[in-house]
């Protein structure tokens, strides 16, 4: 079965060059993608996720709101019984954020500038996806 993954843009932030980058990244290695498209609300994307049995839900953040925005997606996702979902992050993201990111609940964090390769290495390790042969 392969993976689904849901890239969702929170938040006021309109710029989604990057989500559409990991998006097609992801996509090209083999994942099923699901894309919210720009600004989504937490519930929204909470609901999305829910429907489509995502293992991962991508966040792509550039407004500088990403510690707000993940705290709400985890806890939303809590208490919704889909914690066990994964949730990444990526975008704008000052070095000093990373491990407050992690404490929030974020799996990993992809700081802008991350190479396409170690997105994808860590998303398969999240999902325990292998490669395409």
């Amino acid at each position: 079965m392969t993976a689904r993954i849901l890239i969702a843009k929170p938040g006021l932030d309109g710029h989604d060059r990057g989500a559409k980058i990991i998006a097609r990244a992801l996509r090209d290695s083999g994942f099923e993608v699901i894309f919210t498209g720009i600004r989504q609300r937490v519930e929204d994307i909470v609901s999305i996720a829910l429907q489509e049995d995502v293992a991962v839900v991508g966040l792509s953040i550039l407004s500088g709101a990403h510690m707000a925005l993940t705290a709400k997606t985890v806890e939303a996702l809590r208490a919704s019984d889909a914690g066990d979902m994964a949730v990444i992050v990526g975008g704008t993201i000052p070095a000093a954020d990373i491990p407050r990111l992690h404490e929030a609940g974020a799996a990993a964090v992809f700081p802008t500038g991350t190479p396409l390769d170690t997105v994808v290495s860590e998303v398969r390790r999240l999902t325990g996806a292998a490669a395409p042969s």
